[in-house]
């Protein structure tokens, strides 16, 4: 069998969490997983919040006839009708059931928005760092991911948009709180941006959509609050799912929510339905579009992530690495004083896990996922010193 020269080299060069995750599983057979510190997979390990498996029980006595079968592509009315109520107010804008498409996922999502938008060579701009799927999401569908840095704190660097911008840019894609750096993009910045992309799109005689991939939305801490994409720009798509705040990851269900007021909104809404079907995904899985809709108002336990957070900022600090301390998601991203990827394998010699930042398109820094017990977090802090008298 011939395989795909373009996947084997996405094989080669997206590899990087799965192979220190797969470095890790050996490593703990070898060590024992008490001895071994992995920070490398964005994991959700917090059980579901009680009500789900309530939910999901109750569910599962249902045997009305037709609740297991096929149902329009973007999802059942009735849960779009539940999702709608609360992404009207998160947004700050009149979201309606029929503004919404349930998915298998962020990821089955961003793929739908992907193939609805995309024409072979359009661009699709990326903020480094970023979750490095992202790019392949775009190739799949033909286009091209145009990458554009972000500033020292990882906000937004508006110049550098600005500069990227050309006939061929079709969309931003932006994710805030940020994986793999836990930054929230400010409320202005956004404002800023949306304006900039209207401008553009009017001179350049075609729109450029905003796009918001928000599963970390809940994940917040110190009271910090993710503003609304949807009051940025009319152009506006936020794509999410329930896997983080509701500790979901395997059962891939997530939506798509367009601005109720975008001009073109009819026709992309048509065009992702069309691909949610095509792309095989057909429609999200109806046992769990049912569980969420009656889950709006409940997540897990955030404060656990809270306290991990100042763990392992405290460890960092012990240690003498620099870091941004995030506001959302469950990753740090510190800077290395050497090389990444030499200072990956420094932390291997200590049984640490840890993902270079290249692979999020950021050499000189590493992510360390805490979605970990706080006891592996505190056990590593030595290993952590030892690396850095060494560098």
């Amino acid at each position: 069998m011939t395989i795909s020269k373009k996947m084997l080299a996405f094989a080669e060069n997206a590899s990087w969490i799965r192979r220190m995750f797969e470095e890790g599983s050996r490593m703990k057979a070898q060590f024992g997983p008490e001895n071994v510190f992995d920070f490398s997979l964005g994991n959700p390990d917090l059980p579901p919040p009680p009500q789900f498996s309530q939910v999901l029980a109750e569910l599962a006595q249902d045997n009305t006839p037709g609740v297991h079968a096929y149902m329009p592509n973007s999802g059942w009315p009735q849960v779009r009708e539940a999702l709608a109520v609360r992404i009207a107010q998160e947004q700050g804008a009149a979201v309606s059931a029929g503004d919404l498409i349930m998915t298998c996922g962020a990821a089955g999502g961003l793929n739908v928005i992907m193939k609805a938008l995309l024409d072979p060579g359009d661009e699709v701009i990326l903020l480094n760092p970023f979750f490095v799927e992202y790019t392949f999401y775009v190739d799949n569908h033909g286009g091209v991911a145009k990458i554009v840095p972000t500033d020292s704190e990882f906000n937004l660097d508006l110049a550098a948009i600005e500069a990227a911008l050309n006939s061929k840019t079709k969309a931003v894609l932006i994710n805030s709180p940020n994986n793999p750096t836990g930054q929230i993009y400010r409320a202005e910045a956004l404002a800023a941006l949306g304006r900039l992309l209207d401008s553009a799109g009017a001179r350049l005689g075609r729109p450029i959509c905003l796009i918001a991939d928000e599963p970390y939305r809940k994940i917040v801490y110190d009271g910090a609050a993710v503003p609304s994409v949807m009051a940025a720009t009319a152009n506006s798509v936020v794509v999410s799912s329930y896997s983080k705040d509701l500790s979901l990851p395997g059962e891939r269900i997530g939506y798509i929510a367009v601005h109720p007021d975008m001009p073109d909104k009819t026709a992309l809404l048509n065009a992702m339905t069309l691909a949610n079907r095509i792309l095989g995904f057909v429609n999200a899985p109806a046992l769990m579009q049912r569980a969420v809709a009656r889950l709006q108002d409940v997540s897990v336990d955030m404060s656990v992530y809270a306290k991990r957070r100042d763990v392992f900022c405290a460890v960092l600090d012990a240690a003498g690495l620099e870091y941004v301390k995030p506001k959302g998601a469950f990753y740090l991203f510190p800077k290395t004083p050497i090389d990444d990827v030499e200072f990956c394998k420094l932390l291997l010699e200590e049984k640490i896990l840890a993902v270079p930042g290249r692979g999020f398109g950021r050499p000189g820094h590493i992510r360390l996922a805490f979605c970990v017990d706080e006891a592996v977090i505190a056990k590593a802090a030595a290993g952590f010193r030892r690396v850095m008298s060494r560098c």
